[in-house]
């Protein structure tokens, strides 16, 4: 009974709001006399929720009313008192409009007192935009279209600004206005909801879902625990047994030194011991363990057995037929012609049954490099068929992924100029765009394509794409922001980024807090390499980059904040030459890597499937393309030794992204062996590639 009476009254509130909500009017006044006749108390007002009709409406007037005079203090009064705290906090709609609300009180005076405001009131504004920042609004630091916004407190003159230019547009402050009033009408009807309504919604129906989700998260998490306890005990007893098998072996090496000989029964029973059960009988009981080796070639089989199968060479292929067919044969033969011909290269072994494919490729001039014909297979790119189109510019992005096939490919400019032309006119196809931008990135790493694509303007294109970061796929922001750092490294990179100098510092400071953060080393490359140009330092320095540089030394790791420390120190030297690339523009040098990475994006979201009785993929080229000898092999070019990098401290050399973040080790570049400046950490040449497929040192 105590525990009824201490909650008495909002019980009893909550009948009366829920009356007076179904506008059961008798009933309430009724109610409301015999709870006054008995002395019950009545709750004015049920968990903080905002009073009905003509209230509601008075605070939404005044709201906007002090939305439109710019007070702030009077706003956020009204706007803490009667917004409740549950939905300013966790909704994320009400803190973004907080979030813009607080920009538009911020820079009111710059907007509305005729470009004479009052400094002390507009440094105390400033101020408390700054600790909003600090304190609550915090929690959108990691919000892209936030970001910029971070950094505005610390710029001199926020109207100039290039990040901030779309705040003093004059449909900026309406259109904030509207979605004010948006928002205070949706909140205020949803506030007026009963709690007891709410209460039984909410412990009604979903009591038991919840209890259904709940047990059968019991039983899963059950059964994951007995599997763990069995893989557990397993690794207990074979971590027993090894310590039993190394301490006979030490006790044998210890017989050894004293002449006493091992038997080669004795090698047996300790392989019998390492080895898996599925070995014992097929292999350990008959193998002649007298001859030298044995034993641990024996153990290196049990754990990678695939690593000693021989791989065989596939079959050779009447290229002559096949590329007759690329040409006059039906696009739908087309298609599944390019898929096949790319899952040759894609899935086959790396090594010498890979190289043996790309090989024959070359030597066979697959894609008419080197034809003068009137219709070649390249002109494919062009093909009215979307299907075509696509296998086709994921063959070339296949081939681009292998430095021989770089070279295949960029002994022939046409081939260049065909991807660009794909490149800019492909708005259909994502995929399609995607795999002629991936070939053109790997083309980037060597220096006459890097030249080329500089004079076709092709960073200009490069920077109109990544205004709109947030409409790009994965695999096309990152291979488009390495593509441009690749190209911003030479000088004429430099020289032509010096001409849109403020929209490409835009466009990298934007992308700076972009929440891919796959792409940062590459933004942070070409921020580096263009700031070596006095009048590009210029134009930084006086839209505030430095400032806004420090904003994400708060929030980086440790090697992101190293590297935004060196594109600072370069913003603020006075060198008028950049001393790094004197020779950049050498064209006698490559930039090309030893190894190759193929990438699992190569194959993904195939666009056409077999029908029942098609053929497709390899059993399509072996069945209707069967060649004799037109498999050649040739002597792989030898590349420089790989290093191992410690992201403990700035790589030294340059390096592909593959390499730091797929675990494999990093490539040096040809032709340079000099030791270089930590600095030089964030000019690496680079090709993009999280996504490693089959890598030859995995």
């Amino acid at each position: 009974m105590g525990d009824v009476l201490a909650h008495e009254s909002e019980l009893l509130g909550l009948v009366k709001e829920y009356l007076d909500f179904a506008e059961f009017e008798d009933t309430l006044k009724t109610f409301s006399k015999e709870c006054k006749v008995k002395g019950k108390p009545l709750c004015k007002t049920v968990g903080g929720s905002l009073k009905k009709d003509s209230n509601s409406l008075m605070i939404q007037k005044d709201l906007v009313a002090a939305f439109d005079s710019g007070d702030q203090k009077l706003f956020f009064d009204l706007w803490e008192g009667h917004i409740p705290s549950s939905i300013r906090d966790t909704d994320s709609l009400a803190q973004k409009l907080e979030f813009y609300l607080h920009i538009h009180f911020a820079i009111y005076l710059l907007k509305y007192s005729g470009g004479r405001p009052d400094r002390q009131e507009l440094d105390e504004r400033i101020s408390y935009f700054k600790t909003y920042l600090e304190t609550k609004g915090a929690s959108l630091s990691q919000t892209t279209e936030f970001l910029p916004f971070y950094a505005l407190p610390f710029v001199p003159n926020p109207m100039v600004h290039p990040s901030f230019k779309e705040l003093f547009q004059d449909s900026w402050t309406p259109e904030l206005k509207l979605k004010l009033e948006k928002f205070l009408a949706l909140i205020f009807k949803a506030s007026n909801t009963p709690k007891l309504l709410t209460i039984y919604k909410e412990n009604g129906s979903n009591n038991k879902e919840m209890l259904q989700q709940l047990h059968q998260q019991l039983l899963e998490a059950e059964r994951r625990a007995m599997a763990y306890l069995k893989r557990y005990n397993k690794m207990q007893a074979d971590y027993h047994s090894l310590i039993g098998v190394t301490a006979e072996l030490v006790d044998s090496l210890e017989a050894t030194v004293s002449g006493k000989m091992i038997t080669p029964e004795y090698l047996q029973s300790v392989c019998v011991r390492l080895f898996s059960n599925q070995m014992r009988q097929s292999l350990a009981h008959s193998v002649d363990f007298t001859r030298p080796g044995t034993a641990s070639t024996m153990l290196r089989a049990s754990l990678a057995p695939e690593k000693l199968k021989d791989v065989p060479l596939l079959p050779s292929l009447d290229y002559e037929k096949l590329k007759k067919d690329l040409i006059w044969g039906s696009d739908r033969l087309k298609a599944f012609l390019l898929q096949a011909l790319r899952w040759r290269l894609t899935t086959s072994h790396p090594g010498e049954q890979r190289e043996t494919v790309l090989q024959a490729y070359i030597s066979n001039d697959l894609l008419d490099c080197h034809s003068h014909n009137q219709r070649s297979v390249l002109q494919l790119l062009h093909s009215k068929s979307e299907a075509v189109r696509q296998y086709m510019a994921r063959l070339v992005n296949a081939l681009a992924s292998l430095a021989e096939g770089r070279l295949y490919l960029a002994q022939n400019t046409k081939v260049l100029r065909m991807l660009e032309g794909r490149l800019k006119e492909e708005d259909k196809d994502v995929i399609t765009r995607e795999n002629v931008l991936g070939a053109l990135q790997k083309f980037s790493l060597r220096r006459p394509l890097q030249t080329a694509m500089i004079r076709d303007g092709l960073i200009f294109w490069l920077i109109d794409l990544l205004k709109e970061p947030d409409c790009l796929s994965d695999y096309t922001l990152e291979y488009s922001v390495a593509l441009l750092m690749n190209l911003c490294l030479r000088s004429a990179g430099k020289n032509m980024c010096a001409k849109v100098a403020g929209l490409m510092l835009k466009v990298l400071s934007d992308l700076l807090g972009h929440e891919n953060h796959e792409i940062q080393p590459y933004v942070n490359g070409a921020l580096y390499s263009i700031l070596s140009i006095p009048s590009i330092r210029e134009e930084a320095r006086a839209m505030g980059m430095e400032d806004i540089l420090r904003c994400f030394i708060k929030e980086g790791n440790a090697e992101m904040i190293r590297q935004i420390e060196f594109i600072i120190k370069q913003l603020n030297s006075e060198d008028l030459l950049d001393g790094v690339l004197e020779s950049d523009d050498d064209e006698d040098e490559d930039d090309e890597e030893d190894h190759d990475i193929m990438e699992a994006d190569l194959d993904k979201d195939e666009l056409i499937q077999p029908q029942l009785g098609e053929l497709s993929g390899e059993k399509l080229l072996t069945t209707e393309y069967l060649g004799i000898m037109t498999n050649t092999g040739k002597a792989r070019r030898k590349g420089l030794a790989s290093v191992q990098w410690s992201g403990d401290e700035p790589l030294r050399r340059p390096v592909t992204p593959g390499g730091h973040r797929t675990g494999c080790p990093v490539k040096l570049r040809e032709n340079h062996t000099e030791e270089m400046d930590p600095s030089v950490y964030l000019q690496q040449i680079a090709v993009p590639d999280a996504r490693c497929n089959q890598c030859p040192v995995h």
